[in-house]
């Protein structure tokens, strides 16, 4: 099950409590389920709850009680807990290979959120400002939007205005630049240095394109030794897989996020956080020593191509190349 069939999963058990005179409330048009916060568990989590609480003129977690056997008694659905005020978080049953299918297929991270929708941006002449414009034109148009770039006069208002970088960028090479005005936050001075270029793990664009990398250089090996990938489950107890499986699946809220608060330092961020989870669970894909490959093999070697389609993704969001050699 994937996030947007969660998501319809909860909406359907609203409009369940609903019709069985569980539940006096509008059925809301959307439902938000995201991976779970500190405090919270499983797969994904939504707070539908203590949206519904006070039009319904209940407390949150008696909304949440109620919702709760028509969320769990779906199919693909492995329990519902309740934590907090009333959230309800939600395990899944065979998490991976539904996630891999819905990257595979193309355009995974896709809403409709701005859908229909022009945004004008007025920003100043200043090429932070410029580069940050020039992403967003491309991640509002992921969630359905158009942008139209505008620049302000001194003086005029602006609708961005991150903090200028107090050198060039452009001596760092395209890549190295674009990234060092683009990891910050808008609020935080860009660091202009060679240490974006540097190949080492205190790098986090290298991290994130290496992590890339990788992922093809996992598939030609496993072309070497005579199998591909199938997406199937990946047990959650192989080490990592629970860290990739929760960026994967947070990687539409985070262009979401970066959309609604114009900010591309949240997707690029999000990014370091896959690659890393990437780069953790790659030991586990290819067959050691004298092992022979399997249908596990080939359900990691999926999740690891899934996850560098993420990556790739991503970064040419923000305009950064992705090599398939590092």
């Amino acid at each position: 099950m994937t996030p947007v069939e969660l998501s319809r999963t909860v909406l359907r058990a609203v409009r369940r409590a609903v019709d069985a005179g569980e539940l006096e409330v509008a059925v809301p048009a959307r439902v938000v389920v995201a991976p779970p916060g500190a405090g919270g568990c499983g797969d994904y989590a939504t707070n539908i709850a203590l949206q519904l609480a006070r039009p319904a003129g209940r407390p949150p977690l008696q909304v949440a009680e109620i919702l709760r056997p028509h969320i769990s008694g779906t199919d693909g659905v492995a329990g519902v807990e309740i934590t907090g005020p009333g959230f309800l978080n939600i395990r899944l049953q065979g998490v991976a290979a539904p996630l891999v299918h819905a990257i595979r297929a193309g355009e995974y991270g896709r809403g409709d959120a701005l859908d229909g929708q022009v945004v004008v941006l007025r920003i100043p002449y200043d090429v932070r400002a410029e580069v940050v414009a020039d992403v967003l034109v491309r991640v509002l148009a992921v969630q359905g939007g158009r942008v139209e770039v505008e620049h302000a006069r001194p003086g005029e208002p602006v609708d961005l205005r991150p903090v200028p970088a107090a050198e060039d960028p452009a001596p760092l090479g395209p890549d190295a630049s674009r990234w060092a005005l683009l990891h910050p936050a808008a609020h935080d001075r860009p660091r202009i240095s060679a240490d974006h270029l540097v190949q080492r793990e205190s790098n986090p664009l290298f991290r994130v394109r290496y992590a890339r990398a990788r992922a093809r250089a996992l598939s030609r090996g496993a072309a070497r030794l005579g199998f591909d990938s199938g997406p199937d489950d990946v047990p959650r107890d192989v080490p990592g897989t629970e860290d990739l499986l929760a960026a994967l699946a947070g990687y539409p809220q985070a262009l979401a996020a970066a959309a609604a608060h114009r900010a591309p330092d949240r997707l690029a961020r999000h990014l370091v956080t896959t690659a890393d989870a990437l780069l953790a669970f790659q030991y586990t894909v290819l067959p050691l020593g004298d092992e022979k490959p399997s249908a596990a093999h080939r359900a990691r070697l999926a999740l690891a191509e899934a996850a560098g389609t993420v990556l790739a993704g991503g970064l040419s969001l923000l305009g950064i190349s992705a090599p398939d050699y590092l």
